[in-house]
């Protein structure tokens, strides 16, 4: 487990450096993919999901 939560950190800090600095091509998105995976098999995956799920309700919640 230690070592899939260190590579998540280290995707994520490569995936924030090359959007801000390189923009995002092919390669880059190869990167995000890879984090995706970790982090999807990462300790934090049902936070990520209960969190995205919320904000899929706010969002389904807003009256136009």
């Amino acid at each position: 487990m230690a070592l899939s939560i260190s590579a998540v950190v280290l995707l994520l800090i490569i995936v924030l450096l090359l959007v801000k600095k390189a923009g995002l091509k092919a390669g880059h998105a190869v990167v995000c993919v890879l984090l995706g995976f970790y982090l999807a098999g990462s300790s934090i995956a049902p936070t990520i999901n209960e969190l995205t799920t919320n904000v899929a309700g706010m969002l389904g919640d807003i009256k136009f």
